[in-house]
């Protein structure tokens, strides 16, 4: 028995999450996942409102869990599913706001690393500015499976910021570096990963463009949103 396990914020019993859970930032999306994609889904957490469900996906058993928003919130959950859960894959679901010119509404992005400007890793003893990085055996299955149904995966960096309206200006010069998109919590999710012996993949698909001003309506975003959970099903 582990002593840690229920946990403030994880009420799920020993065993109750599969090797590999998948992270969509919303609770609803969650229970979308689970609804729409899993066998037997059974809910296995609902504190705070944040849906985890396990169920089996083409006979092989997954986990979805929201994170909620930002990289204080997928800090804690992701900590707790690797570290007490025994969790052995996290794949980050969510949405992304395009930095690069080449995106286009819709496309998806697998972040290889994940620049920040949150001190998320000042607790690991780093004092510099750092990019973590993804799992490649995760990032390179996701192509693969992205291959087999007509969806091409744009890999390359990423930018995991802790403010959504963000007065900073940094986007010209994250642009320069050849970040692809901005996000709030992949630096997080790779940093615990790294430091838990894990393996953790962020997958996003563009839902607006800063480089544009262009946002995706409603309709698109349940289209395209599902082609990325199909992906991330895939790898699990």
């Amino acid at each position: 028995m582990n002593p840690n396990i229920p946990t403030p914020h994880i009420n799920a019993p020993e065993g109750a999450f599969a090797e590999t859970v998948l992270m969509p930032g919303d609770p609803l999306r969650s229970q979308f996942i689970a609804e729409n994609f899993l066998e037997n889904a059974e809910l296995v957490n609902n504190v705070r409102g944040v849906q985890g469900y396990t169920g089996t996906y083409h006979g092989k058993r997954v986990s979805v869990m929201a994170s909620g928003m930002g990289m204080p919130s997928i800090g804690i959950y992701s900590y707790e599913l690797f570290n007490f859960y025994d969790v052995k894959n996290i794949i980050r679901i969510g949405s992304a706001g395009a930095m690069s010119p080449k995106l286009k509404l819709m496309d998806i992005v697998a972040g290889m690393s994940a620049y920040t400007d949150s001190h998320f890793g000042d607790q690991f003893g780093i004092r510099g500015n750092l990019a973590p990085c993804c799992s490649y055996e995760l990032l390179h299955r996701a192509v693969e499976a992205g291959k087999k149904i007509g969806k091409e995966i744009v890999c390359g960096p990423i930018y995991s910021s802790d403010v959504f309206y963000d007065e900073g200006k940094n986007s010209a010069a994250l642009q320069k570096l050849g970040v692809l998109a901005v996000e709030m919590e992949s630096a997080a999710l790779y940093l615990n990963a790294a430091r838990a012996g894990k393996n953790a993949l962020c997958i996003c698909t563009i839902s607006d463009s800063i480089v544009t001003g262009e946002s995706m309506p409603a309709e698109q975003r349940q289209i395209s949103f599902r082609e990325m959970m199909k992906i991330a099903l895939e790898i699990a």
